[in-house]
């Protein structure tokens, strides 16, 4: 990316008055037109600070990438694989894209050779983007199997490969696009101002949890629809907020918050790295943030672990606090009623004396809404923060649904439910209890899979999301199980997995954890625990160790995780609950397999890498 140039003159006439039909082909262009000089995002700079980018400066880039790309003979709907973790130059290729009328389909940074290569010959891309030197160096390998692919962008600076002629930085294809000809950027505004709705968006590539990645294929109607439901459905926002691009921009919920943000005027920082993000929350102090449960799992262990630590008295304080929140904003707030007088000033004593300290701590104190979705979150962990007053949105959708299904509403939601259903998308329930959808942000198909496209949609035009639930009296949704993850015992009793792993990752000493139980007699589990909480568990117990692998093994280590399990399956049926665990002394990663790109664990990976472990726990 290159300065703030504020000299951008929007090609197309007269904007006002001849708006596009997508709102995504043209945002950046109109945005500028408003806005000029105020910042859309910034980014992270080596010192430590963050630079903005102006709206102007943004439109500037996207036109010169779009020509730049132009140039390199980029066709109207060809593909073209973007491969970086969080990047600015990643929205500016997609904005170009868009302007070219090209399809951007952004991979996670932590795909596979594989899996990167798998996408490349799917979508025939002639062209990849990458960040770091190790996505670089995957794609060049990738470019011995992929005949079609041509030529690698590089956001970064970064040492070549001996002999390598067909990588050029990203600066490079600004610097091409900026010395266009006249010929070139009519071009690209004949395409901006051909798009249509039907023209395909992006392509987002499922994680395959149980079998090959499939392309989900979602036109600009789709965005269209989705960013208009969101505008109407999330009336608390407004350019005033202010959020942090946290999750991967390959994954649908970020990338379709974050097109909202900027849409809306919402002010985005964009994080590199995923490990950072607890810094740049701390120093951004957002009003809105997308995130996966874990984010929110990681920061309540914490919490509970720093209320343990404190003396009697600040406890004492702590638990009255947390009574007055449940009853003010669970039973008053949360349903839209008048909160009585003397309740609300026992409340904003307790605010100014613990919550917003807490708040504080995390970096969140200004905080609007937290968007949270992608895997069941503990019921008693949504009472928590909303207890404190953070609030936690949950919410439910799919890559083949553009994002959100339902979500909590404004007032009235359900702790136990993912919300209701949003604006203009329809929902019932199956057989087998399947969650059918219909709306204007459900996928065309899967790209070059007519098979699975017929299998996704009932005949009579319902998609099938593959997970269980029911609606409560409320009109909230119920997610009961992945419909793929559901299993029966060999007694008959059918055992839903997610919803016993939720409740075990409310534990601060247990990481990952896959239950295990098809056509077995009873339960188990393979855990991951948390090894620097676990190895602090040893020091202050005088626990001698040589090696993970012995830490996990030991007694006394196994009888406090024990203890620590049978209390969080207390309500569950006896059926339900594990019966034997075994410790692991590594984790589940993405590299083995064990992993999808958006941390969902393989399940029939994990029994495959641990049968040996499994068949122990059933002698």
């Amino acid at each position: 990316m290159r300065g703030n140039v504020a000299t951008f003159v929007p090609l197309s006439a007269n904007i006002k008055n001849n708006p596009m039909p997508n709102i995504l082909t043209d945002l950046v262009n109109n945005q500028a037109f408003k806005h000029g000089n105020r910042e859309a995002f910034f980014s992270p700079a080596k010192n430590g600070n963050w630079l903005p980018t102006i709206w102007e400066s943004l439109a500037s880039d996207v036109e010169d990438a779009a020509c730049g790309l132009e140039t390199l003979d980029v066709k109207e709907q060809e593909p073209m694989v973007i491969f970086s973790a969080n990047r600015a130059g990643m929205l500016v290729t997609d904005f170009a894209a868009f302007a070219l009328r090209a399809i951007p389909v952004s991979i996670y940074a932590t795909s596979s050779l594989e899996q990167v290569v798998y996408i490349l010959n799917d979508t025939k891309a002639r062209i990849i983007f990458t960040g770091n030197k190790t996505q670089y160096d995957i794609a060049r390998e990738a470019m011995k199997q992929c005949p079609n692919l041509q030529q690698i962008i590089t956001y970064y600076e970064i040492e070549r490969q001996e002999g390598d002629t067909t990588t050029m930085p990203f600066d490079r294809l600004l610097s091409m696009g900026h010395a266009a000809s006249d010929d070139c950027r009519q071009e690209v505004e004949r395409r901006r101002s051909s798009a249509t709705p039907d023209d395909i968006a992006t392509l987002i590539y499922t994680s395959g949890t149980t079998g090959e990645p499939k392309g989900a294929v979602l036109p600009h109607s789709c965005f269209n629809a989705a960013l208009e439901i969101h505008r109407e459905r999330l009336t608390m926002l407004s350019s005033d907020d202010t959020s942090v691009c946290f999750l991967p921009l390959s994954h649908i919920f970020e990338k379709a918050w974050t097109y909202f943000c900027l849409w809306m005027d919402i002010k985005v920082w964009v994080n590199k790295d995923p490990h950072d993000i607890q810094e740049t929350v701390a120093k951004v102090r957002p009003t809105c943030m997308c995130s996966v449960p874990r984010f929110w799992e990681k920061v309540y262990t914490a919490v509970r672990e720093k209320i343990d630590g404190m003396g009697a008295v600040q406890r004492l304080i702590v638990g009255r606090a947390l009574k007055v929140g449940a009853k003010r904003n669970l039973e008053y707030a949360r349903l839209g009623k008048k909160v009585p007088w003397a309740l609300e000033m026992r409340y904003r004593f307790y605010e100014r004396r613990v919550f917003n300290t807490l708040k504080r701590a995390i970096g969140i104190e200004h905080g609007n809404i937290f968007p949270t979705a992608g895997a069941p979150l503990s019921d008693n962990i949504v009472r928590f923060f909303h207890t404190c007053g953070i609030n936690i949105v949950i919410g439910y959708g799919l890559s083949e649904t553009t994002a959100t299904v339902t979500c909590y509403p404004e007032t009235g939601w359900e702790i136990g439910t993912v919300g209701t259903v949003i604006p203009r998308v329809r929902v019932k329930i199956g057989d087998d209890n399947e969650i059918l959808v219909k709306a204007p942000t459900v996928m065309r198909g899967y790209y070059n899979k007519p098979e699975a496209t017929a299998e996704a949609f009932t005949p009579d035009g319902w998609f099938r999301t593959g997970d269980a639930g029911c609606i409560d009296p409320s009109g909230a949704l119920i997610l009961t199980e992945r419909l793929k993850d559901l299993f029966k015992t060999s007694n008959g009793k059918y055992i839903a997995p997610q919803a016993i792993e939720s409740r075990l990752g409310e534990d601060k000493y247990i990481e990952q954890v896959a239950v295990i139980g098809d056509q077995r007699k009873y339960v188990t589990a393979i855990i991951v625990p948390a090894f620097e909480a676990l190895k602090e568990y040893a020091r202050k117990m005088h626990i001698q160790y040589r090696s993970l692998e012995e830490l996990v093994k030991n007694s006394e280590i196994r009888a406090m995780i024990e203890e620590r399990i049978n209390r969080l399956q207390r309500g569950l049926a006896g059926f339900e609950k594990i019966k034997k665990f075994t410790l692991l002394p590594k984790e589940f990663t993405m590299e083995s397999g064990e992993l999808t790109n958006t941390l969902k664990i393989r399940r029939p990976v994990i029994n495959r890498h641990y049968a040996r472990e499994i068949e122990a726990m059933y002698v």
